[in-house]
């Protein structure tokens, strides 16, 4: 299968469920509406194995760019191919916001705060602090990435350690420890594309009340995992 293609659709479900969770959970009228933060995570973590499950059965999986980056550093696939990867993974997150907006649209008309809004196409911080929200996004990713890496090559003795049709779910699990233990700083993006192209959605889509899209943020959620996945490449090649 295409590269393109399987990644596309991979972070297309992985954007439709992960921010389909949020959106049930935020926005008004909604039988999910406030449901909580540990609803957010569960439903994120679920999304990550749909996605990962789907787009590696296609060939792909990597379903966001701190991943693609991490793996051509360390000459796991070719900075060619990475192209290709990165390409899939925006247009797909892209698509994946844009059905998230269609499938809730009366919810969207009737919410009227712009926060909640933007929350369910990209994230946001507690706290804004420039320094310490980059420092988060690096090690969520860092954590996702170099934990990755480890569950990629595990083994049991001189066997390789195999879930078969679940070897997504050890990934879910990392992504749903992530969003309970560290994701209530910035709201774990850890993903460049799962940030940036909804984010161009909220920006592009005819939404009332939706305000800002908070673009003078918007670089923290993409060089942060960028830094955290090839640290984590760094740390793996060491050790």
């Amino acid at each position: 299968m295409n590269i393109f293609i399987a990644e596309f659709i991979g972070t297309m479900l992985l954007i439709l469920l992960g921010n389909g969770v949020v959106a049930n959970v935020c926005l008004d009228k909604t039988k999910g509406n406030s449901g909580g933060w540990l609803l957010i995570t569960v439903g994120w973590g679920m999304a990550v194995f749909v996605g990962v499950f789907v787009g590696a059965s296609m060939g792909g999986g990597h379903l966001n760019p701190a991943v693609t980056i991490s793996f051509a550093a360390r000459g796991m696939i070719t900075w060619g191919e990475s192209v290709s990867f990165i390409a899939g993974q925006m247009a797909g997150a892209a698509f994946g916001a844009f059905l998230v907006w269609l499938h809730h649209k009366p919810h969207y008309d009737a919410t009227e705060d712009s926060g909640a809004i933007l929350g369910t196409f990209s994230t946001g911080p507690a706290i804004r602090s420039t320094l310490y929200n980059l420092i988060a996004e690096i090690i969520g990713t860092f954590v996702l990435v170099f934990a990755g890496y480890y569950i990629l090559s595990a083994k049991v003795g001189d066997t390789e350690a195999t879930l078969g049709a679940l070897d997504a779910l050890p990934i879910a699990l990392v992504v749903l420890v992530i969003g309970i233990s560290l994701g209530g700083t910035t709201g774990y993006a850890i993903n460049p594309a799962r940030d940036l192209a909804p984010r161009i959605m909220h920006t592009i889509l005819p939404i009332p009340n939706k305000g800002s899209s908070d673009w003078s943020y918007s670089w923290i959620p993409i060089v942060g995992p960028l830094i955290g996945g090839l640290l984590a490449a760094w740390v793996a090649q060491v050790l």
